[in-house]
């Protein structure tokens, strides 16, 4: 099989798909990696690197598209709608629930789309999005961290606090891998830290481990509302499996907090958690609500992406292995869990949320497949 491996062209996304020792597993199996020029630079990955595993070295975007399957990090851009073609299958974040155009258009282009985000385990865990959780949760502290600084608008405090002067108050909402992996870092640092869930045995399980300076409470609105009101940094790290994010956390939450108050939406590239979310990118991470400061990035680890491509490279691999040895078809009805991540069959909406969202038909995959 022909793998393709474009360059990432959203803003400041410097992640790539698949790292050269990747491309070696490949092409040893008998596959043809086409990579694009330059594709790995913002990894640290050079074009020689790639060669010398075996990859077809592609002066242009086109040209790494002109494969029977394509692999990325993120959505295809509006201009690379036009490699979008029947036959074409692509495996990438799709976030589908939360993009409508991007969904018609795949449709209307009648490609196959398997979204890392919707591959599951048999225990329900989410083996592509783990990773990417796991570095955007961390680093929604350290940015939070960051925008509370007074010379970047917030309020002017330190996390951890200092002895004499107490912390900065982190309200953590979704106790799910995002949200754990914040809540350790927060805790890390010294603030005093709230974790917001709808399931108890997850609370109790966080508490154990994170010890006795995690507070865990269990969700409903009133609750919500009285420790948003508190929150010096609100993270927002709701996920509902290939659906959109419920807005948990409202306009009205929003004017409670003190000025100079920041939210971090991790859940924005699903829709957002909170109300007064709408994505931004890295090149204008910010804006101001009633005197709070969001940061609603969409791609957060494309900050971070000699750690982030190597994490997702992980997880990805035998699952692009799989797909190529087996071809598509096989593969899906061979693994139930890869079969999750379709969202879009040869042109036809087969993801329940990813129908619901825009009142599409949706037609079983075992249909189709």
């Amino acid at each position: 099989m022909i793998i393709g491996v474009p360059k990432e062209i959203k803003d400041n996304e410097y992640r790539v798909a698949m790292v050269p020792g990747g491309v070696r597993q490949l092409t040893e199996a008998g596959h043809q990696a086409r990579v694009e020029s330059g594709a790995g630079e913002g990894s640290g990955f050079g074009d020689s690197q790639y060669e010398a595993a075996g990859a077809e070295i592609v002066p242009a975007a086109a040209d790494a598209w002109e494969a029977a399957m394509v692999v990325k990090v993120k959505e295809p851009q509006p201009s690379e709608y036009a490699y979008l073609r029947p036959g074409l299958t692509l495996f990438t974040y799709l976030h589908l629930a939360a993009d409508e155009g991007l969904t018609r258009e795949m449709m209307a282009r009648g490609l196959t789309g398997i979204a890392y985000e919707t591959v599951e385990l048999a225990n329900g865990h989410l083996p592509l999005l783990t990773p990417m959780s796991e570095v955007a949760g961390r680093m929604a502290v350290q940015i939070g961290a960051h925008y509370m600084e007074k010379m970047s608008g917030g309020r002017g405090k330190i996390l951890g606090g200092v002895p004499g002067v107490r912390p900065a108050d982190v309200l953590i909402i979704g106790a799910g891998v995002v949200g754990a992996n914040a809540a350790q870092v927060a805790l890390g640092m010294g603030a005093h830290v709230i974790l917001i869930d709808i399931n108890l045995e997850r609370l109790r399980y966080l508490h154990q481990v994170m010890g006795g300076r995690l507070t865990t409470l269990s969700s409903n609105p009133l609750t919500v509302a009285q420790a948003v009101q508190r929150a010096d940094l609100l993270i927002g790290a709701v996920l509902i499996k290939g659906a959109r994010a419920p807005r948990l956390v409202t306009r009205e939450m929003i004017r409670t907090m003190a000025p100079g108050s920041v939210v971090i939406d991790v859940a924005v590239d699903q829709g957002g958690c909170v109300e007064t979310s709408h994505p931004t990118t890295h090149s204008d991470p910010i804006f101001t609500v009633d005197g709070v400061i969001h940061y609603c990035v969409a791609n957060m680890p494309g900050a971070v992406p000699r750690t982030s491509t190597y994490a997702l490279s992980n997880a990805t691999l035998p699952y692009i292995v799989k797909l190529a040895n087996l071809g598509v078809e096989p593969a899906i009805q061979a693994d139930p869990g890869l079969a999750k991540g379709v969202n879009i069959y040869q042109g036809r909406v087969v993801y329940p949320s990813v129908a619901e969202a825009f009142g599409l038909e949706c037609t079983p995959l075992e249909a189709l497949a």
